[in-house]
């Protein structure tokens, strides 16, 4: 170990870090609003990474479908509500914007070779067809269930995180993929050399941070999400709906998954279940903040990055044990410092 080793591993750190602060906020951010510890988000760091994988190689990702058919259940669940509310209109808005927007998609990449599209064009396209199943899969595992216990709601997790695993495989396959790198240059900063990827990993997870920030405290529905996660009971009192509430969060976990796996997958190879593992990480940082801080839970996935890296230099068979152990003080030292809350209180 001398400067040169112990800035590289930093810098892996730092860059790996960044993804688990995009995923200890995005934890935080559904536990604080519905409540749901919500194990599934790795898997949409998964679906991201492998769903632009597919693309870039001009195929038709397995998302796709998967899409498709959970707008068919969406539209079952909420059809009938839609008609007997809002009328022929309402119905054919959900039936719109959850069968229709499907079918264009796949209309779309059909008819047009996406592996020669530039890869901002490519990235968008994942995140179209990613991003949705956050806000349908709250429909529907979630919302009938709303109401239950946090018990209730994290083995509702477990399932959805089992299925999606499954449905991993089955859509992408046991072999793992790489994507295209944002970026091949490099900088030299003294005795250590920057790559461009990793600028654009920690650049855009701050960008997204910001933009988060700005989003709850500057628009109407981030000050809904907020007033929901503040008081439940007191948001639907002022006529915030806590479907619409979960939907919106659960449509920005997706993103962040979505994103965050983007953004990983020229650096590591991904497999169906790769996403578990790094949502993992996510979590560790989400409990150091409590699963309510979110500055807290931003530190605590950088310490998690950077313990990581130095544990694969000093230690690399025992790198997750050491990772996965740093909770077990933060719980033992919350444990001691906290008083029992009541889940209704």
């Amino acid at each position: 170990m001398d400067l040169e080793i112990a800035m590289l591993l930093g810098q892996d750190g730092v860059t790996n870090g960044a993804i688990y602060a995009l995923l200890a906020l995005a934890l935080v951010l559904v536990f604080a609003v519905t409540r749901v510890i919500f194990i599934p988000q790795g898997e949409f760091v998964a679906y991201g990474a492998l769903t632009l994988a597919m693309i870039e190689a001009g195929r038709l990702p397995g998302t796709l479908w998967l899409l498709l058919g959970a707008g068919v259940l969406v539209v079952a669940l909420d059809g009938l509500d839609a008609l007997r509310r809002g009328g022929m209109a309402r119905l054919l808005q959900v039936v719109a914007a959850n069968i229709l927007y499907p079918l264009a998609l796949l209309l779309l990449m059909r008819t047009t070779s996406t592996d020669t599209w530039p890869l901002a064009a490519k990235v968008l396209l994942t995140l179209a067809v990613v991003v949705p199943l956050g806000p349908m899969i709250y429909r529907i595992a979630y919302q009938p269930v709303a109401e239950a216990s946090v018990l209730i709601l994290l083995i509702v997790s477990v399932a959805v995180h089992v299925a999606m695993v499954g449905l991993g495989l089955l859509f992408f396959g046991a072999e793992g993929s790489r994507t295209s790198s944002f970026s091949d240059a490099s900088f030299t900063v003294g005795p250590m050399m920057v790559s461009g990827q990793s600028l654009w990993v920690i650049g855009t997870s701050l960008g997204l941070i910001i933009a988060l920030a700005l989003f709850f405290n500057r628009t109407i529905y981030g000050k809904a999400l907020r007033a929901t996660a503040i008081n439940r009971a007191g948001a639907r009192l002022m006529g915030i709906s806590p479907a619409l509430a979960g939907r919106l969060t659960f449509m920005l976990a997706a993103l962040i998954g979505a994103l965050s796996g983007v953004l990983v997958a020229p650096i590591a190879t991904i497999y169906y279940d790769t996403g578990f593992l790094i949502g993992l990480k996510g979590f560790v940082a989400a409990i150091i903040g409590g699963l309510a801080s979110y500055p807290i839970a931003a530190l605590g996935a950088i310490l998690v990055g950077v313990l990581e890296a130095f544990s694969s230099f000093w230690a690399s068979a025992y790198k997750e044990v050491i990772v996965f152990t740093l909770i077990i003080p933060v719980l033992v030292w919350r444990s001691l410092t906290s008083h029992h809350v009541e889940e209704d209180e």
